[in-house]
């Protein structure tokens, strides 16, 4: 089974021109033979036979013309040039690789003549932007103009422009880019976040090179956290997203841009019903950081975390799932030095409720260094205010000798304190290293090699003490175990 991917949608132009040439040629026939037949008629309400009922109210499709009219002028084009990577293999005389002719892949290169590159050859790629002001500031993705030696920007007139990068912002993958030019058409941006679920959304960019190519579709859902984007509430919508559409914007039907099309999620790499807008919000923030300081700042506040879950909610003594839960707390950082515990679990961060765990990161981040947020916790069932001063972002990321194995039926573990050379390595002074997991321990997760630190928020030095801590709870707990580097929390349910 092939695993799904997160692609981010440019077109790599390489150096195997005959091959992508052979893909332009079916592509083409596509076209060809979808162009061919005639639009079939749109059925909007048929009656079913003998029905005396009336028929419905016809309801009319959203016609997105007057905003392809108005706004396709000021949707561009992006081709960059980067210098070219070496490959990891060596290319013949006839200008192939060479490779073991017993391999299945000598003879499909042999049907390819591919003149020699001298040198070092360029890399393209394309990918799309809008102009969002008349003196040429245009918005794009980060990963479009990334490590790009040559950026060019096409209008629909076919001018052309060599743009230069005034900033990029990898985190939230938004760049900024400026052209010399006067009296551009530009997008209207929408100026605050009121997206709806179900509503009309129409993008338009350039997939697979065709400019100016509208796809329309819905909003599928809001605030979506993706692996490893911390920072940012991605929109969910079914908008036909390919590669080359990267960077282009998405509009509501008002004709304002409310997002930057970035992502889809696919099998294939190709558009599969799944794609991802960074919501304009967020790409405000960052345009005017980049344009006024040549980089964004973050903020942070130095704790770990995950979601709570119901048996954890129960574990904690909260009366819902919710917020987020700390796992870890930074030594000598924001949340220590104003007091946050692990075990607490963040509710509500400046007024802003806390709802799963995802909602914090992107909360904090958006916080200007050295302000002071206010934090509602839970902590041994009780709700506690604590002021915590945000600090600055400073890189890509946002939180014994007594060897004897104990055996403790009831979680189904065996544990040991760990020695000397394991504390050093793993920087921990107390704990339980978990030697074997069975019954509701290993249905948990727990496993052996973790480290377990704490039961219910009690620090865990010994065997006895952990004993004794399981013999007092109830049917749920909460342990806090260290895996690799992370900790997490993991609820137990006990029976």
């Amino acid at each position: 089974m092939r695993q799904k991917v997160l692609v981010r949608s440019l077109i790599g132009i390489g150096v195997l021109s005959a091959a992508i040439g052979g893909f332009a040629m079916t592509g083409s026939q596509l076209i060809h033979n979808a162009s061919a037949g005639s639009t079939p008629p749109v059925v909007v309400a048929q009656a079913s036979p003998g029905t005396a009922r009336a028929q419905a109210p016809m309801v009319a499709l959203p016609d997105f013309t007057s905003i392809v009219e108005r706004n396709g002028p000021a949707v561009v084009n992006i081709s960059v040039t980067q210098k070219a990577e070496k490959t990891g293999f060596n290319i013949g005389s006839q200008g192939v690789p060479e490779l073991d002719p017993n391999d299945p892949f000598s003879q499909f290169f042999r049907q390819f003549k591919i003149p020699r590159p001298q040198g070092n050859a360029p890399m393209h790629g394309t990918g799309s932007g809008f102009i969002i002001s008349p003196d040429g500031v245009v918005l794009t993705n980060a990963h479009v103009v990334d490590g790009a030696s040559e950026v060019i920007v096409k209008l629909t007139d076919q001018r052309e422009f060599t743009a230069k990068v005034v900033g990029v912002d990898k985190a939230s993958d938004v760049a900024v880019l400026k052209i010399s030019a006067r009296d551009l058409p530009t997008v209207r941006l929408a100026t605050n976040d009121d997206v709806k679920v179900g509503e009309w959304v129409l993008a338009i960019g350039s997939p697979f090179g065709f400019e100016n190519s509208a796809t329309s579709g819905i909003v599928s859902a809001k605030a979506r956290s993706l692996p490893d984007e911390n920072y940012i509430p991605f929109l969910q919508t079914d908008v036909a997203i390919n590669p080359g559409n990267s960077g282009g914007p998405l509009f509501n039907m008002r004709g304002e841009v409310i997002g930057i099309n970035s992502q889809i999620y696919s099998r294939s790499g190709g558009y599969q019903g799944l794609s991802f807008a960074i919501p304009m919000n967020v790409v405000l923030n960052v345009k005017d950081q980049l344009m006024q300081h040549g980089k964004v700042s973050r903020g942070r506040i130095g704790v770990s975390i995950q979601n709570v879950n119901s048996a954890l909610a129960e574990s904690f003594g909260l009366k819902k799932a919710g917020g987020a839960l700390v796992s870890s707390v930074e030594d000598g950082g924001p949340a220590a030095k104003a007091g946050i515990k692990a075990g607490d679990v963040i509710v509500k961060f400046n007024g802003n409720d806390i709802l799963r765990s995802s909602d914090l990161p992107i909360l904090v981040s958006n916080s200007a260094p050295r302000s002071v947020a206010k934090l509602e916790v839970m902590r041994d069932g009780t709700p506690r205010t604590i002021d915590v001063t945000i600090a600055e972002l400073k890189n890509d990321k946002v939180a014994s000798n007594d060897t004897d194995t104990e055996s403790h039926g009831r979680l189904g573990v065996e544990v040991r304190k760990l020695n000397p050379d394991e504390q050093k390595q793993s920087g921990l002074k107390g704990g339980l290293l978990v030697e074997n997991a069975s019954g509701p321990a290993a249905d948990a997760g727990i496993q052996a090699g973790d480290v377990i630190l704490s039961l219910n928020g009690t620090p865990v030095t010994s065997g006895e003490q952990l004993k004794g801590l399981i013999a007092k709870s109830g049917k749920h707990i909460a342990i806090l175990i260290q895996r690799d580097e992370q900790k997490i929390f993991v609820p137990v349910d006990l029976g």
